[in-house]
């Protein structure tokens, strides 16, 4: 499964190569109430044609009117907002009180090279920040260690594609791998470790990267920061604790761990006995995941997703100041 950003610059790319006029266009802020996050994308082309999504369908169709008459962007990049006045709001039926600014850049044939390259980049899942002179629409690519959100600085727009969050699973079991290949829809970066060398060694194919170690070594030797997810799935006391004191002194925005009630109060007392505070395992999710009434593993997975999207989308207004 791909991310939203690879589906719109693959298709760009596609269209380029075609010899397709084209404008990208990225929402580069948002007031108040908002239906896409800063950073969505639109691509349309010559024929009218469009793939991904800045508000569900009014500003899209305002904007590729817009292009076809020629009224913006017709050899520049050109910035609108949409939204501001009463009347946007009732014509583009965006939330009330909510607007967003949208960078819109003409994008010709002749760079369908550079697309490509970006597009195959996000494809293999790599780090790649954009950088956009607002003003003359040159562009420029540079291969990233970690994800940065969206910045416009002056007259420049830096803008990374890829994974933007990653999710560290302890324990190559069943829910581990559906959990890997759903959450890659969702543009986490997904490693799962193991100290049990023969389940790593005999895992299903799976779209993530696979580590035999301990898991407090591995956590120590990773950034675990408020991008990072960390979830226990091992069943094993003595795995999944030694990760649970590890993460539980770091500042993932999730730490999660999978069992019973019953199994959770008691990986709470024995945490309380190896001098976890009672404050540091409040910050614990177990049972992990919502209470979706989960019994196979790929429901579990989605449960738990569900939780992590509902945590990451507080963690966005929260950071954004948006209500």
């Amino acid at each position: 499964m791909n991310s939203l950003d690879q589906q719109v610059l693959h298709q760009l790319a596609s269209w380029l190569e075609a010899g397709k006029q084209c404008w990208l266009c990225t929402i580069t802020d948002t007031f108040g109430s908002s239906p896409r996050p800063i950073g969505s994308l639109l691509v349309c082309n010559q024929d009218g044609l469009h793939c991904g999504s800045l508000s569900g369908g009014c500003v899209e169709d305002h904007l590729r009117e817009s292009l076809f008459k020629g009224e913006l962007a017709k050899t520049a990049p050109a910035h609108m907002r949409y939204g501001v006045a009463v009347e946007d709001v009732l014509k583009l039926g965006l939330p009330c009180g909510g607007s967003m600014q949208v960078l819109i850049e003409p994008i010709l044939p002749a760079e369908a090279s550079f697309y490509r390259t970006l597009s195959d980049k996000v494809g293999r899942r790599e780090l790649v920040q954009r950088e956009v002179n607002i003003h003359s629409g040159d562009c420029s690519m540079r291969d990233l260690a970690r994800y940065h959100p969206l910045q416009l600085q002056a007259d420049t727009l830096l803008h990374c594609y890829g994974p933007s969050f990653q999710l560290l699973l302890i324990g190559a079991v069943q829910v581990a791998w559906y959990l890997a290949d759903m959450a890659q829809a969702l543009d986490y970066e997904v490693e799962i470790c193991d100290p049990r060398k023969e389940l790593i060694d005999n895992s299903p194919p799976v779209k993530a990267r696979l580590v035999s170690a301990m898991p407090d070594d591995w956590l120590r030797s990773k950034i675990v920061d408020q991008q990072t997810a960390v979830i226990a799935l091992c069943h094993d006391p003595r795995i999944d604790d030694m990760a649970l004191m590890e993460a539980l002194e770091r500042d993932a925005f999730y730490i999660g761990a999978m069992g019973s009630d019953r199994t959770s109060a008691k990986r709470r007392e024995r945490l309380l006995a190896l001098d976890i505070s009672a404050e540091k395992i409040d910050r614990l999710h177990a049972p992990v995941g919502l209470a979706l009434g989960s019994k196979t593993p790929p429901e579990i997975a989605i449960a738990i997703l569900a939780e992590l999207t509902q945590l990451r989308s507080r963690l966005s207004v929260s950071h954004s100041g948006n209500l």
